[in-house]
């Protein structure tokens, strides 16, 4: 990966590896996550590997495609990685949605683990 750094690689793998996940199998997406994760999905809030599963695995849609349209990334003072995902995504037939997504990485036990993240559609137009 060139000269990048620890962290701009973990960022960038694992925001791959929740997408791809998401995008083909999201009951797979507990993996990621922990008993004290917490998740805000459009306002409402979730906490717990079980909630989270239970919220994701629950969206109302047969399939869904993300593309990732831009991503910053920036390590913490206490060693973990803030990332802000910008992107595209398709919802069974519906048209195209775009989404911001924020996640904070943490490493637990050699483990590298979401421990919180903020899912917001990009519906509103405020201009």
């Amino acid at each position: 990966m060139g000269g990048q750094t620890i962290w701009e690689q973990i960022r960038s793998s694992l925001i791959q590896h929740y997408y791809q996940l998401f995008d083909n199998d999201r009951t797979q997406l507990d993996t990621m996550s922990i008993d004290a994760s917490c998740l805000a999905w459009e306002g409402q809030q979730f906490q717990g590997k079980a909630a989270i599963a239970g919220k994701l695995s629950s969206l109302p849609f047969q399939k869904i495609q993300h593309s990732l349209m831009a991503q910053d990334h920036q390590p913490t003072p206490d060693s973990c990685i803030i990332s802000m995902v910008v992107g595209q995504l398709t919802v069974d037939e519906d048209p195209i949605m775009r989404f911001h997504q924020m996640f904070l990485l943490k490493n637990i036990n050699d483990a590298w683990v979401c421990t919180n993240a903020v899912f917001r559609l990009a519906l509103h137009d405020f201009s």
